[in-house]
């Protein structure tokens, strides 16, 4: 079972490197088909993106948890998607589409039974949400589920074999895209003023700007937005029905022999560099530190944007950093190995460390610790 990945703790968690100032990485370690590169930077004052990779033999899976309003939920789904991908795997035989929603419903639910439980004395939990990517690698087929717009990007070898291509493998569930609002106006005919634009962006009711999410469920269920509790803190927000979704959209792909590696980022990433910017710099340059390098490019871009240089950048506090640019978080996955094989099973042997040696690599979101060092989840946690 899950729990026995905590015993012993130095067996199953990875130790990641520290870096320079907010910024952390982990230069480079083996996965079950090939290498994987780590890089978080922080802006805001408590950290909250959250990140994993979990790696075995058979299988790699990787989470982007990118939080809003605070920590919290980034912070929640990180203790309990992977679990639920877990059970509902173990139970049908094998990961699937279904599974994947089936893991995500789950875990959406019980952030719902957190915020009623912690309701009397943190009403404000109800505001706070989290965008949710997530990757898994097993038999040379890769599952992307997302909720908001943290983003995976392939880079694959182009035809004449000497350049990289971008392919985008997720959703920017975003109003800034100009689909996402005619799907909300066509999902609320008798709301003018589902999406608006104030201070300078698109926003649903005025409010958030990505369209699915865990968590954020005071704009999931209007009792709660309309309870005078909760109203003290934030103010009184007239909902009908839910005006965003916890639904992932999921893209399922058989990796190919041009297939070079994939970019896994939080938003942070994508506001400073386009997806080809991105790929040419992991196409062009050694693997070793290689995340790292995509924050340091995503951080002088956000430098060049107010005259700055990487130095001033650097120099920054946390909180007034977000001034400059967001959280970033960046997992990188090199694609080396492919196998023939059927379909992907997640199963016991994949997180069992008694059965097969597991490394789980977790960002810690606790600003009195490394972000990057292990994240010590209780056995209770994982259920």
């Amino acid at each position: 079972m899950l729990r026995t990945c905590f015993r012993p703790l130095e067996r199953c968690f990875g130790r990641l490197g520290v870096g320079d100032g907010l910024l952390w990485h982990l230069d480079l370690k083996p996965h079950a088909s090939g290498d994987f590169s780590i890089a978080v930077v922080q802006a805001n004052n408590a950290l909250e993106d959250q990140g994993q990779v979990l790696t075995s033999p058979s299988a790699t899976f990787i989470g982007v948890y990118d939080g809003h309003g605070g920590p919290e939920a980034s912070r929640f789904v990180s203790s309990r998607l992977f679990p639920n991908l877990h059970r509902f795997a173990s139970e049908d035989g094998g990961l699937s589409v279904e599974v994947i929603k089936k893991a995500f419903d789950a875990t959406e639910e019980e952030f719902l039974h957190l915020v009623k439980r912690s309701w009397l004395t943190q009403p404000q939990i109800a505001s706070v949400g989290s965008c949710c990517l997530v990757g898994a690698i097993a038999d040379d087929v890769l599952y992307v589920a997302n909720l908001g717009d943290s983003r995976a990007v392939l880079g694959r070898r182009g035809s004449d074999g000497r350049k990289v291509v971008a392919e985008r493998l997720s959703t920017d569930h975003n109003v800034a895209v100009e689909e996402v609002r005619k799907e909300l106006a066509a999902l609320h005919p008798d709301d003018s003023h589902i999406v608006v634009h104030t201070r300078g962006v698109w926003r649903i009711k005025g409010i958030i700007q990505v369209s699915r999410s865990i968590g954020d469920i005071y704009l999931k269920k209007p009792e709660f937005s309309r309870d005078p509790l909760f109203q003290r803190f934030v103010s009184p927000i007239p909902l009908k029905r839910a005006v965003i979704t916890a639904e992932p959209s999921i893209r399922v792909r058989k990796l190919k022999e041009h297939d070079l590696f994939l970019i896994f980022a939080s938003d942070g990433l994508w506001e400073q560099l386009s997806d080809e910017a991105a790929v040419d710099i992991v196409f062009k340059n050694p693997r070793v530190g290689i995340a790292k390098r995509l924050v340091r490019a995503a951080l002088n871009e956000a430098a060049k944007k107010r005259e700055m240089r990487y130095d001033d950048i650097k120099r920054l506090e946390k909180g007034v950093r977000r001034h400059f640019h967001d959280d970033i978080t960046v997992v990188v996955i090199y694609l080396d190995h492919h196998s023939q094989g059927g379909q992907p099973q997640l199963n016991d042997s994949t997180f069992n460390c008694t059965s097969a040696p597991i490394d789980i690599f977790s960002f810690n979101a606790d600003e009195s610790e490394d972000p990057l060092q292990p994240n010590l989840i209780t056995d209770a946690a994982w259920g």
